[in-house]
């Protein structure tokens, strides 16, 4: 079976995004083609994932069946939540083109847990406790509608050496405190970024009365 990559991209229209496919050699033509031109009088075009697979052609078909209840007519547009179509995409086994900052793993954990935070009650969240060689950190962030934002003057830790998420390289600090609000994927993006090394988020951050937010996890709360 001839290899060949499968991609998702989003749109400018929020929840729409695009599955398609391409030959290996010509990924990079069109991304740049979509990007610059959009799909189907979609503009904003802006590649996601992309792997590469065998049977490449009978893959994407099958995706497109998955998810036929969301298509857009007989387009390869879906209204589909982004992280829906990450968590399949980042199973597949295949070769990752894109990200190539992040292993098909972490696609698929950042994947899960952007779905599970969508359980999380809006509103504010903390993180506090102690560092070793850096001291006390306080961080802050707020929930709505299922977007977990880091928020501007939190207190963070030095990253420690080694693999880091690029969105903490990209993390604005002044004498370690953040200068910008910053959308995490997921609660342990956000602890990474105020930690400054790899946690669990979702028993560092708690509530304002002291509760992990593990305990609004929906996988935990169905074995209640």
């Amino acid at each position: 079976m001839e290899k060949g990559i499968i991609y998702i991209m989003t749109t400018v229209i929020k929840g729409l995004i695009k599955i398609g496919k391409t030959k290996t050699d010509q990924f990079e033509n069109r991304m740049k083609h979509l990007e610059n031109n959009g799909y189907a009088n979609t503009t904003g075009l802006k590649r996601e994932f992309a792997i590469e697979v065998e049977g490449y052609d009978a893959k994407e078909k099958l995706i497109h069946n998955i998810f036929s209840k969301s298509r857009i007519g007989e387009s390869e547009l879906f209204a589909l939540d982004l992280e829906i179509a990450k968590s399949l995409f980042s199973s597949l086994d295949g070769k990752q083109i894109y990200p190539v900052d992040k292993s098909k793993k972490e696609i698929f954990k950042e994947a899960t847990e952007e779905l599970e935070i969508k359980c999380i009650p809006d509103g504010e969240y903390i993180l506090k406790r102690t560092v070793r060689g850096f001291g006390e950190i306080n961080g802050k962030a707020f929930v709505e509608d299922g977007v977990f934002t880091l928020k501007k003057g939190s207190i963070c830790a030095n990253p420690s050496k080694g693999h880091m998420p690029s969105i903490i390289k990209r993390a604005k600090m002044k004498n370690n405190v953040l200068q910008e609000d910053i959308i995490c994927s997921s609660p342990s993006t956000a602890g990474w970024i105020v930690i400054g090394k790899s946690n669990n988020g979702w028993t560092e951050w708690k509530d304002l009365d002291g509760n992990p937010i593990q305990k609004y996890r929906k996988n935990v709360n169905d074995k209640d």
